[in-house]
């Protein structure tokens, strides 16, 4: 009788563990992308935001969506350590919302987020091991009413951070234990902190760096003649590898892109250089948007499932484009029908929907569509740009 108890126990233990993330996220979606206005809308993003700064919310690192407890038990169904790069976005869009409103609220929020990140002296309480954590030394540099000079000990130490990862190339390495690959994302983890480093603290070298992990993806990560980026390149074959079109590759790659174009000086020698890579990217991009203002997690196939994290992060992009005269209308409306799209898939507590999961590899996608603080943190800096 006891064992035929517990089975039963453990029977609905694990029904109700697979079932309530799915009856969870059934039940937010209800009038989804229902607001009353776009200012009640972006209302809600931000306080989403700011919620989730301190808050973050874990990611899922298995698609599985049965037998969850076994996921669980083995320490793989989500990542307890907090990811940077999804706070980073966070502090991102936040920033550009300061600016553009002077919302005091929020700027005591990123304020105190960044206390429990940086102590008195201007270093990392916890100093990071992976390049991953370098967005968020860009993100503080984004705050302009922050002193950036008391955090150039946090500063330099990423700096290094990045040198003790450059190859015989001259680029950088996404991890230490893969040196001989160039992924996407790191283009846009790193290239505008290196950028915005060698501009406030004049050091040409850093800028190269910059530079030249932009160029390099260019000529080896680039599908020939349609400037459509791989997951990665190896750097002893010059071949690419993985996924060409891998929608939220076009997203990593932009950030790095725009944000190190408008970092770079009008005078800098590279200026146009880089110019001609956001023009051409910016061609490439128009190209794929769908009729609903979104793009797909794989933008080459038109059935794939559409993707808030790349939608937001290209809706970012489009947005400073649209300082460039000869592109700046085209831009505009690309942008408002993107923007338009993340309103719609948008619950009604304010958490953008549907964006993909954490990628588990080269090649490995995740097919899991739910929150992402990253997509919520570039929603917020494409609508207040």
């Amino acid at each position: 009788m006891i064992v035929s108890l517990i089975i039963v126990f453990l029977v609905l233990l694990i029904f109700i563990i697979d079932w309530i993330p799915k009856l969870n996220t059934w039940q937010s979606r209800v009038k989804i992308g229902q607001f009353p206005s776009d200012i009640d809308w972006q209302n809600k993003i931000t306080a989403t935001s700011i919620k989730w700064l301190h808050q973050t919310p874990t990611i899922k690192l298995t698609d599985n969506k049965r037998l969850i407890i076994i996921d669980i038990l083995k320490g793989n169904y989500k990542k307890t350590a907090i990811q940077h790069w999804q706070q980073a976005a966070l502090v991102l869009g936040l920033t550009q919302h300061i600016v553009a409103t002077n919302d005091e609220k929020a700027r005591e929020k990123v304020n105190a987020f960044f206390e429990t990140i940086f102590d008195a002296s201007g270093n990392w309480k916890t100093p990071p091991k992976e390049i991953d954590s370098v967005i968020l030394a860009y993100a503080l540099f984004n705050c302009s009413w922050i002193i950036q000079s008391n955090y150039k000990p946090a500063y330099d130490y990423c700096y290094q951070l990045l040198l003790h990862l450059k190859g015989e190339d001259g680029t950088i390495a996404y991890r230490k234990h893969n040196p001989d690959y160039r992924y996407v994302d790191t283009i846009g983890f790193i290239c505008p902190f290196l950028m915005t480093y060698g501009v406030v603290f004049q050091n040409e070298e850093a800028v190269q760096l910059a530079v030249r992990q932009i160029i390099s993806f260019n000529d080896f990560g680039m599908l020939p003649n349609h400037n459509v980026p791989c997951h990665a390149y190896s750097v002893k074959t010059n071949l690419p590898s993985g996924l060409f079109g891998w929608g939220r590759g076009l997203g990593w790659y932009a950030i790095g892109l725009i944000d190190s174009w408008k970092i770079t000086p009008n005078n800098h020698p590279d200026k146009e250089r880089l110019t001609q890579s956001v023009l051409s990217f910016s061609a490439m991009i128009l190209k794929f948007q769908n009729k609903n203002g979104s793009w797909n997690w794989q933008i080459l196939y038109d059935k794939s499932q559409t993707d808030s994290s790349v939608t937001a992060t290209l809706a970012y992009f489009l947005a400073s484009t649209a300082s460039i005269p000869e592109i700046a209308e085209v831009s505009k409306n690309a942008k408002e029908k993107a923007i338009a799209y993340l309103k719609s898939v948008t619950r009604r507590d304010g958490a953008t929907d549907l964006s993909q999961g954490d990628t588990k590899g080269i090649g490995v996608y995740s097919q899991e569509f739910n929150i992402l603080p990253f997509t919520q943190g570039f929603c917020l800096r494409a609508i207040t740009s």
